[in-house]
């Protein structure tokens, strides 16, 4: 059957499953449902041939096998298996859950970081109203108060007036985007450390809590419980090892204990223990976390008081970086107390898949099923065999790694979780092995022992073990998970492939889902301010060029330049030159006069006039 046809029958199978488990009232997870598919088809009692397309009949046996499996809630394998599916869909590691809240918080502040980085206020009202929305970026960002806490937004805002007058908006406009959103984040960390120290000179603080006396007394109580519940969950498998151990020796002690699940129990309890020692880890690692946390701040906020001690004005430069420091670790304590409150819902839901243990095994029950059986802890078990080790001249072609021959002995690799790899596939335990009998080093993975006997008996064969290890596997599919078996159920191997021993395998192309996400503005903004779309600017601007025909080019030399270079002009001498237009001349001619006589008339009726020419000869002038 094709890998394609594989997935589509396989698909439809787990639909179906849903389907059916829902109907009967258990509402299940994709997830849950295909991984118990996988492990009905890779049972090898269940005898499901998967080299030959399956009939109708042997999905519908498929079908019913998974939603008995999955209904049968007295089952510690299905608990196991739950628990294991809730743990892998809900545990993130310190520096993965950190990250999703960054971004997380960053998306909700998406739209107002848009908002104010976007903005062009032009008007007084508009550029205060941008001011107030950053006022309510720096409150949200920094997580101290909400904004509808009136005192808390009041102590923002003086703190953020005095690191950003409003006459500072015309230079923040004037910024990039990315410019104006790092400048927003300097701010958010600038006012929280001032809202800090103000609180720790009792000058304010409305909506901060004391973040370091809560974690201090969290901690304690979150180590305690985690704690105290992997105490009890060990001393149930110590009991359930004990009385399996006692079963394999007696016979009639196998009879009577038979018809119980103890494998399936200690299972589910070795897996809750494993996640618990997770939990405990990280709970302690936060510990120390916040230890150090507490004394950065104190060093901190001591070195700030010193700096603006008995000071009417200091500089900038001085107490912002102390400011900035000081909001970054409170940031801290922020992230420690959200990772404690991750762990402790963490381990309050793990606690009901340990549940059925008290169902099935009452302290009553269990009490009396250890009557005459020595229990003995991990610890105890380590200690006894303490003084034997592996003799390795009596391997030639096996390699062993002992704590005085190994580079980082306690770092290597273990497989199996580091339990024996003998007890598992031979006896169904989960053994604790110990390091100190030797270390068996096949085929480049390290493998440890319970003991000096077990390590020699597995190390005649040791692909012989390894494959009863993967067979247990398939019979109890939490070993799957509990052992770190992954690499060797990647995908359903053919029951028929297996038993004939054949190497062709019908693994499935790879698929995964994926996104992608890109910012709006990716490169930084190639806006072209001289660009203009009115024809008449473009006439305006063209005549305003045209203009520079008619204009003299002047260069100049200045005393702070006249010593950079050489320079040379050129001037013609002016030359002597004249030219005539005209000249003056004059003339002087005599004036005529001419006297007449008679025109008043006389005693006569007739008037006689007489001419007479005064004027004088040219020879006389």
């Amino acid at each position: 059957m094709s890998g394609e046809l594989t997935q589509s029958v396989i698909k439809k199978i787990i639909r179906q499953v849903g389907l059916e488990c829902a109907a009967q009232g258990e509402a299940l997870s994709e997830t849950l449902v295909a991984f118990m598919v996988k492990a009905v088809v890779l049972d090898p009692r269940n005898d499901f041939n998967m080299d030959q397309i399956l009939t109708e009949n042997d999905m519908q046996d498929l079908i019913q096998l998974c939603v008995t499996r999955l209904l049968d809630t007295t089952n510690p394998s299905l608990s196991t298996i739950k628990m294991q599916v809730y743990f892998d869909m809900n545990y993130a590691s310190r520096d993965d859950l950190l990250s999703e809240q960054e971004r997380v918080l960053e998306g909700k502040l998406a739209p107002m970081v848009r908002a104010i980085t976007e903005a062009a206020p032009r008007t007084q009202e508009e550029r205060e109203n941008m001011y107030q929305k950053i006022v309510t970026y720096v409150l949200l960002r920094s997580g101290l108060g909400s904004p509808t806490d009136i005192e808390a937004v009041r102590e923002v805002t003086a703190a953020f007036q005095s690191v950003f007058p409003q006459t500072e908006m015309i230079t923040f406009i004037s910024l990039s985007k990315k410019g104006k959103e790092q400048q927003l984040k300097d701010l958010a960390m600038i006012v929280t450390g001032i809202r800090l120290h103000n609180k720790e000179c009792q000058k304010g603080g409305s909506g901060i809590d004391d973040l370091p006396a809560i974690l201090n007394k969290a901690i304690p109580s979150a180590t305690q419980t985690v704690d105290e519940r992997l105490n009890s969950c060990q001393l149930l498998v110590y009991q359930y090892t004990a009385l399996l151990e006692s079963m394999q020796e007696d016979p009639h002690r196998y009879s009577q204990l038979s018809t119980f699940k103890l494998k399936e129990a200690l299972f589910n309890a070795r897996q809750y223990e494993a996640f618990l020692c997770i939990l405990l880890s990280d709970v302690i690692t936060n510990a120390r976390e916040v230890e150090s946390l507490g004394v950065q701040f104190e060093a901190t906020m001591k070195v700030l008081k010193n700096t603006m001690q008995e000071k009417t004005s200091i500089e900038s430069k001085d107490v912002f970086p102390l400011f900035m420091e000081l909001s970054k670790i409170w940031t801290g304590f922020q992230d420690a107390k959200l990772l404690l409150s991750f762990l402790t819902n963490m381990t309050d839901n793990l606690q009901q898949f340990l549940e059925i243990q008290s169902q099935l095994f009452p302290e009553e029950m269990l009490t009396s099923l250890l009557e005459g059986v020595t229990v003995k802890s991990d610890e105890e078990r380590i200690k006894e065999t303490m003084g034997t080790r592996v003799n390795v001249s009596d391997f030639k072609n096996q390699e062993w790694l002992f704590p005085e021959t190994t580079d980082d002995f306690d770092g290597l690799l273990i497989q199996y979780h580091s339990f024996c790899a003998h007890s598992i596939g031979v006896k169904g335990l989960t053994l604790v092995g110990n390091p100190a009998i030797g270390i068996l080093k096949h085929k480049e993975k390290c493998y440890v022992f319970s003991s000096k006997e077990a390590a020699y008996i597995f190390a005649q064969d040791p692909d012989k073990f390894i494959q009863l290890n993967v067979e247990k596997a398939k019979e109890y599919p939490e070993l799957i998970q509990l052992l770190e078996l992954h690499h060797q159920f990647e995908y359903l191997v053919p029951h028929a492939q297996a038993r004939s021993a054949k190497k062709c395998s019908m693994k499935p192309p790879p698929k995964r889902d994926s996104s992608t996400q890109t910012d709006t503005h990716i490169l930084p903004p190639t806006i072209v301010r001289s660009y203009e779309w009115n024809e008449w600017e473009l006439r305006r601007k063209a005549i305003k060029l045209a203009n520079l025909r008619r204009k003299l080019t002047h260069a100049m030399q200045t005393d702070l330049s006249h010593m950079r270079r050489e320079n040379f002009t050129q001037a013609y001498l002016p030359k002597d030159v004249g030219t005539q237009t005209k000249r003056d001349n004059s003339s002087n001619v005599p004036k005529p006069q001419i006297f007449l006589k008679g025109l008043r008339g006389g005693s006569s009726p007739t008037t006689h006039m007489v001419a007479v020419d005064l004027t004088r000869p040219l020879d006389e002038t």
